[in-house]
């Protein structure tokens, strides 16, 4: 029945038919596994093989810099000791050599620096170990059941795997942080007397891409996250093992926004139901949506509105006060929702007192 499900009245719309007349053709890629999201709903537009746990080599870096943002001040400064050397790409740090941890996540995701990855670890934890356990803490919060972490940078070991659809669900939860959208989607940076150029080529070759994260081993193949927004939707595409991974990821995302397209049901602020107050020096008050309610759909596709409220609220109400929500539903599947929030306030009705008899003053 749902939270408000006890006494609840029910405001039902069926949207209008989106523009689009259909889903785009059909689509494949080259992929050992891959899936397509869209970023704020998380609906799967496509998806092949997507849950099987795989190497996913330097899109594991994806992962530290959500830990090293949300754990550290990004102007927290470090000092590059011998334990930060490590094999393969590399940002090129000296020990002795002093950054900032910010400095070191633009080393770490548009060089894709092994050695930058040892040093943010060391950076934001002190031990290895800590860090990794962060890593690992993330992926259980964040619902990612077929991953597991064993090191920051993605070098292939033991224990260290995971799915395509768990890294679109961690690309699309850190695109949500402003500072992680704003280092992946550089195209390059100077860093002290480093200059470092973005190894993601989708920056340039496709339209409205905003990053992610390259990565390859030999073991891991081809790994690649790459997320872009058009018309106001943003999608996250991830392919792992795809020797032709440039092409799929553009191939994928046209397929998802020539096929979708992202309609809002119910905009921030409209008021779309009301409530009484018991006690009120109103008799009810008006309850608007406290954000957009919105999700990605076909062209055949529609959505049915359900608002969900209380028979009565007790004084006093104050504006912003949540009381109730509204839910989209998709085929009778919800799929969406935001609370519902007083409009306007109330406070209490002030109770009279019942008069004194005569007789009673009198004595």
């Amino acid at each position: 029945m749902g939270k408000y499900g006890w006494g609840r009245r029910a405001l039902c719309a069926v949207l209008l038919a989106g523009l689009l007349t259909g889903r785009a053709a059909a689509v494949g890629t080259s992929a050992a596994s891959a899936v397509l999201i869209e970023q704020s709903s998380g609906r799967v537009l496509y998806a092949q093989n997507a849950d099987e746990e795989r190497l996913i080599a330097s899109i594991t870096k994806i992962m530290t810099a959500v830990v090293a943002l949300e754990h550290a001040d990004k102007d927290r400064a470090y000092t590059v000791t011998a334990q930060d050397m490590a094999e393969g790409s590399s940002m090129y740090l000296k020990p002795g050599d002093v950054l900032r941890l910010e400095e070191l996540l633009y080393g770490l995701m548009l060089v894709s620096g092994n050695d930058a990855a040892l040093a943010v670890a060391h950076c934001v934890s002190g031990e290895l170990e800590d860090f990794v356990a962060l890593m690992n803490e993330t992926a259980r919060r964040l619902g990612m059941t077929h991953s597991h972490f064993a090191n920051p940078n993605g070098l292939d070991a033991e224990g260290h795997y995971a799915s395509a659809r768990d890294m679109a669900v961690l690309s699309a939860y850190a695109l949500k942080n402003q500072d992680f959208r704003r280092i992946v989607s550089t195209a390059s940076v100077t860093v002290g007397e480093r200059y470092l150029a973005n190894h993601n080529k989708l920056l340039r070759m496709c339209e409205g891409c905003i990053g992610v994260k390259t990565g390859f081993t030999k073991a891991a193949g081809r790994t690649l996250v790459s997320a872009a927004s058009r018309g106001g939707m943003t999608l996250v595409c991830v392919t792992l093992n795809d020797g032709d991974d440039w092409n799929d990821h553009m191939a994928l995302l046209d397929f998802g926004f020539s096929g979708y397209h992202m309609e809002t049901a119910l905009p921030a602020g409209r008021v779309v139901a009301s409530v009484s107050v018991r006690e009120g020096t109103v008799f009810s008050v008006p309850l608007a949506a406290a954000g957009d309610l919105r999700y990605p759909l076909t062209g055949e596709e529609k959505l049915t509105v359900v608002a969900r409220v209380p028979l009565s609220v007790q004084a006093p109400v104050v504006p912003g006060q949540v009381i109730g929500e509204v839910c989209a539903y998709l085929e009778g599947e919800e799929v969406a929702r935001v609370d519902l929030m007083a409009a306007a306030p109330s406070a209490k009705r002030e109770m009279q007192k019942p008069a004194v008899p005569w007789w009673e003053k009198a004595f």
